[in-house]
């Protein structure tokens, strides 16, 4: 089920990423975990911002057939853009905030599991996407969400308490924006407090933004929300966790493998949570089945 490991692997170990930057001890893990399946892996670590690409391109050229993040959000985004369009199978140890990409697949937590799926998972070929040049794999957004992005980056200790404390100073100071959404010769106007391109069905944390969104179907699904009062964002936030997010009237939710976005003014946008400074318009494009990623085994796998 899992030829890949029968060659060569590389693990790709962020020592700044979530519980990594406090307890290093998923590299020991994967040293043990080479060791006691006799496998031809070798670990190395990042040193700065985007190395993770760098050292997955490396791994690539010396042969390696599976490359392995263990990381949070920005290093599976890291390392996967090194392998889009490559022979290479990707698999990821999450130990990060959110974990959206694997969730969604089934990848929860390094210690539910992610371990064995690189012995006893499938390969399963899934859609990646780039904006601005920009590749991302579970989600692209702005307004709102790119704010706090911008805001998360900037906090020592991270996790899903740390969307909270940024969160709720910028849901009463953002303001939403015009922007004009061009998708399959129709032009549509939203005017956005919050817009995410889903190529998953959720952010992370099982916040499911976007149910039943598949990663392999050549589609998008572009979910705007305009501003709400306090209340109501409440009961939104409650809706992410009970797949019917979509259904709230003044959600809006495009499905396309292509959008051009076009707002007032250049400002950040966020891929896969890292924020980004870019132009005021964004072309995003979808690559069918770019990536091959190692998911739990299920007899009829789907993404």
């Amino acid at each position: 089920m899992c030829p890949p490991l029968a060659q060569k692997i590389r693990f790709i170990f962020n020592p700044y990423s979530g519980s990594n930057r406090k307890n290093p001890h998923l590299r020991d893990r994967a040293a043990d975990f080479i060791a006691h399946h006799g496998l031809d892996g070798t670990i190395v670590s990042t040193g700065r911002p985007r190395h993770a690409t760098e050292l997955a391109i490396q791994a690539v050229a010396e042969g390696c057939t599976l490359v392995v993040a263990i990381g949070g959000d920005g290093t599976m985004n890291e390392v996967a853009t090194g392998l889009v369009g490559t022979s290479a199978v990707f698999g990821l140890i999450p130990c990060g905030s959110g974990n959206g990409l694997g969730r969604h697949l089934g990848i929860h937590k390094a210690g539910h599991g992610a371990f064995r799926t690189l012995l006893e998972g499938q390969a399963l070929a899934i859609d990646t996407g780039v904006v601005n040049d920009f590749p991302f794999f579970n989600a692209m957004g702005l307004g709102f969400e790119a704010d706090i992005a911008v805001r998360f980056s900037q906090l020592a200790n991270r996790g899903l308490a740390g969307y909270f404390r940024v969160g709720v100073p910028a849901f009463f100071s953002h303001q939403p924006e015009e922007v004009t959404v061009h998708q399959g010769g129709t032009a549509t106007r939203l005017r956005a407090f919050t817009l995410a391109v889903m190529n998953s069905d959720q952010y992370g944390n099982d916040a499911r933004v976007a149910p039943g969104a598949k990663m392999d179907d050549g589609q998008f699904e572009l979910i705007s929300v305009p501003q709400v009062g306090f209340f109501s964002a409440c009961g939104m936030l409650y809706r992410l966790g009970t797949d019917t997010f979509d259904q709230v009237k003044a959600v809006t939710r495009l499905s396309g493998p292509e959008f051009v976005i076009e707002r007032s003014k250049p400002g950040w946008i966020h891929t896969d949570g890292e924020p980004r400074a870019t132009t005021a318009r964004l072309e995003i494009k979808l690559k069918p089945r770019s990536l091959r990623i190692m998911v739990p085994y299920r007899a009829e796998a789907t993404a």
